[in-house]
C-alpha cells in the first residue's frame, strides 16, 4: 500500500496524531503532572479517587500514564469502561476483566470478586479498579460500590477504586444517596482546561514521535488551534491533521493561521 502523499510531503514516519500510541510515548503536560502525582500517591496509600473533567481533556491519557507509573510487581490495574450495565452484569464485567469465570447469581459474582481481592493481599499485590465513564453508572451500582470497598469490618484497605467521568459525576457523588461512597473518597481531582502552552507542547511532542524535528505550525496557527479546540486533545488531533493535509495539497511546508481556520470548519473543502 502506498503512503499517503501528505506524510511523504512532510517526511513523517507515521501519521503524527493517530490514536495507536504506546503508554511510554504518551504526553502528559506539566500542568497535568500534579494530577498524575496525586493519583499515584492515592493508589500507593491504598485510597480511592474521583477524577472528573470535560470530554477530551486527557482523562484516559492520565490513566494510561498511571499504568506506567505504578510498579507492576506491586499493583494490579483492572480497567472497566462499560458503565451502562445493571449491578449483576457490572460485576460480571469486572469478573471477566479480572480473568475470573462469572457466576450465575449476583451474590456469587460479588463473592468471587471479593475473594480475588483478598487473595491479592496474600500475593502482596494491591488491586486498583479503574472505572471509566463512571458518570454513566446505574444508581444501583454506584450505591453498592462502597460495599465492594469494605473488607474486614472496613478496617483493611485491600482495594482502590478510581472513578473517572464527566463533571456531572461529581454532582452525582454529592447526592445524599451516595454519601457512603463519597465519604470514603479522600482524593478528589478535576482536570481543568488545557493552557495554550500545553497545546504547543503537545504538537511538538506528537510531531517528534512522527520523526519531525522541524517547527511546522506558526505561532498564530497554534494560538488559533488552541482556541478552536479548547485544548481538547481529540479536537487538536482532528484539526491539526486536516491542516497538515491542506498544507501538503498546497505544497506548503508550514501550517499558517489560515489553514487552521479552514480546518476547524468542516464545511470548507479545498
Amino acid at each position: 500500500m502506498s503512503r499517503p502523499r501528505w506524510l511523504t510531503h512532510f517526511g513523517f514516519d507515521a501519521p503524527p496524531f493517530h490514536k495507536d500510541i504506546a503508554d511510554e510515548q504518551l504526553w502528559v503536560p506539566s500542568s497535568r503532572q500534579r494530577v498524575l502525582d496525586r493519583l499515584v500517591e492515592a493508589c500507593t496509600e491504598r485510597g480511592h479517587v474521583l477524577l472528573t473533567g470535560e470530554p477530551g481533556v486527557g482523562k484516559t491519557c492520565v490513566l494510561r500514564a498511571l499504568r506506567q507509573r505504578l510498579p507492576r510487581a506491586r499493583f494490579r490495574l483492572t480497567y472497566c469502561h462499560n458503565a451502562t450495565l445493571g449491578r449483576r452484569d457490572f460485576y460480571r464485567h469486572i469478573c471477566l476483566a479480572l480473568g475470573l469465570s462469572p457466576k450465575a447469581t449476583a451474590a456469587a459474582v460479588f463473592y468471587a470478586i471479593t475473594q480475588h481481592v483478598q487473595e491479592q493481599r496474600e500475593e502482596q499485590t494491591h488491586p486498583v479498579f479503574l472505572l471509566d465513564e463512571a458518570h454513566l453508572l446505574h444508581q444501583q451500582v454506584l450505591a453498592h460500590l462502597h460495599i465492594l470497598a469494605n473488607y474486614e469490618w472496613d478496617r483493611s484497605p485491600l482495594l482502590s477504586l478510581v472513578l473517572v467521568g464527566l463533571p456531572e459525576l461529581d454532582t452525582r457523588m454529592r447526592l445524599r444517596v451516595n454519601r457512603s461512597l463519597y465519604s470514603r473518597i479522600q482524593t478528589r481531582l478535576c482536570l481543568g482546561e488545557a493552557q495554550p502552552d500545553d497545546t504547543a507542547e503537545y504538537l511538538a511532542h506528537r510531531l517528534a514521535l512522527a520523526g519531525c524535528d522541524k517547527v511546522l505550525f506558526d505561532s498564530d496557527a497554534i494560538a488559533l488551534l488552541h482556541e478552536a479546540s479548547d485544548g481538547r486533545l481529540r479536537d487538536i488531533d482532528r484539526i491539526a491533521t486536516d491542516a497538515l493535509k491542506r498544507a501538503a495539497r498546497r505544497k506548503h511546508k508550514r501550517v499558517d493561521r489560515a489553514l487552521v481556520d479552514a480546518s476547524r470548519d468542516d464545511d470548507i473543502i479545498d
